[in-house]
């Protein structure tokens, strides 16, 4: 064998171990990050085609005037909508400060037997900001928000 057929076969190798290992790091990335994902519904989609109770996901849409009730400790109630549907959200924790009817709302967690159990609520930072898939779920069902973050049904 020539020295030149030897560095071919090498050079072949070095590239297939590398694909190999490139596939594999990838499927284990892959594989890690799949309960990471978790993908945003509006409440009308959460209502149409309501996920398996196993599905952490996130919704969000608008708190509805005058359906938060407090239960006896740090357990809550509200619906949230995004003007043409409303799920229940059932929440135990501390709510953010600028949690409050009216306002826009994210809330992590699982739906089951009609109700949504949020593990996690994200309330607006400030008075001039609502989360981005809130604005576009609330936009497809003819809800105006105004620059300002404040919704004005149509």
């Amino acid at each position: 064998m020539s020295l030149m057929s030897l560095k071919k076969r090498r050079r072949v190798q070095i590239i297939a171990i590398a694909a190999v290992a490139l596939v594999l790091s990838s499927a284990i990335i892959g594989y890690a990050l799949r309960d990471g994902i978790n993908y945003f519904r509006s409440p009308t989609q959460v209502v149409e085609a309501p996920p398996a109770p196993s599905e952490t996901f996130r919704i969000g849409g608008l708190v509805e005037e005058g359906s938060l009730v407090r239960d006896q400790g740090e357990t809550v109630k509200f619906r949230v909508t995004d003007g043409n549907e409303a799920v229940t959200v059932q929440y135990t924790g501390v709510l953010p400060d600028l949690f409050g009817e009216g306002q826009g709302v994210v809330a992590l967690g699982r739906y089951a037997n009609g109700v949504f159990e949020a593990t996690e609520i994200l309330a607006k930072h400030d008075e001039n900001y609502m989360p981005k898939e809130v604005v576009d779920a609330l936009k497809e069902q003819g809800i105006y928000v105004d620059p300002n973050g404040q919704a004005n049904g149509s």
